[in-house]
């Protein structure tokens, strides 16, 4: 049954209907508001974590509850709604910057431990979805359960990101441009693939999903970091409200939508 995800139009031949993806399509759109995002969110977390003083684990829970309520919003609605997706993304995105900087720092697994334990976390979700419901989607969420498994991948993915951004950058001593040049080339090879078709899209999207993660958390950390440090020491504040603006004129500019997917079963038409 379908009655968890909106009905677009119905089709045009007989015994067939048209229903939009609660999620949208993978584009180049879509990939430029990701990378803003989690460059809003690398800085947002700093900023709850850090500055505003409440810790890691603190906002994790602060950052955690608002992620949850607006993941729940995302779930119930019958239909893609912008505004409501690219917020869940950034509540999401926030949240995983101060929860892997908890993971890693204050319980002391360090970078490569919580890459890690993370990595296993993401494929225990994907394995999970899969066993679950026979399928792992990308932009063709088409159920509540789907949908669920959808943003636990993203929030383990979001999470395991900035562990990876943070050890690439300090630990492995590449710095944030060399690191952004790393997660940058990652990222031109996986699109490569994408258009030899040589590897499963799925695959491919949820492999970018989690490399634009660190590649947006190393450059917000270029900006936001103290210049001894290899940043540029801009305020937190006021770089996240100008990064918010920046992804808001994004998805103004360049819209991102919701796929369409054939239903070929009767459909009755209320």
């Amino acid at each position: 049954m379908k009655t968890n995800i909106g009905r677009a139009s119905t089709g045009s031949l007989r015994g067939t209907a048209e229903w939009a993806s609660k999620v949208p399509l993978a584009t180049a759109a879509f990939w430029l508001a990701k990378i803003i995002a989690t460059t809003v969110g690398e800085v947002g977390g700093n900023l709850v974590s850090m500055d505003s003083g409440l810790g890691y684990l603190q906002a994790t829970a602060v950052l955690g509850t608002l992620f949850v309520a607006l993941a729940a919003v995302q779930v119930v609605v019958r239909r893609f709604h912008p505004a409501v997706y690219w917020s869940t993304i950034v509540a999401s995105t926030t949240a995983g910057t101060t929860l892997a900087d908890y993971v890693t720092r204050s319980i002391g697994l360090g970078y490569a431990g919580g890459s890690i334990l993370l990595f296993a976390l993401v494929l225990a979700s994907l394995v999970s979805w899969w066993w679950t419901i026979g399928r792992v989607a990308a932009d063709d969420i088409a159920g509540r359960r789907a949908e669920v498994f959808y943003w636990v991948t993203i929030t383990f993915s979001q999470t395991l990101g900035t562990a990876l951004g943070d050890w690439f950058a300090d630990s492995a001593g590449f710095g944030y441009s060399g690191s952004a040049l790393i997660f940058g080339s990652a990222l031109l090879l996986l699109l490569l693939l994408h258009y030899r078709r040589a590897v499963n899209g799925v695959i491919l999207f949820w492999a970018a999903f989690i490399l634009t993660r660190p590649l947006g958390a190393v450059v917000g950390n270029f900006f936001d970091k103290p210049v001894d440090h290899g940043g540029l020491a801009l305020g937190r504040p006021t770089l996240t409200f100008v990064m918010l603006c920046l992804m808001i004129a994004s998805l103004i500019l360049f819209p991102t939508r919701a796929k369409l997917l054939r239903d070929m079963k009767p459909s009755p038409v209320n």
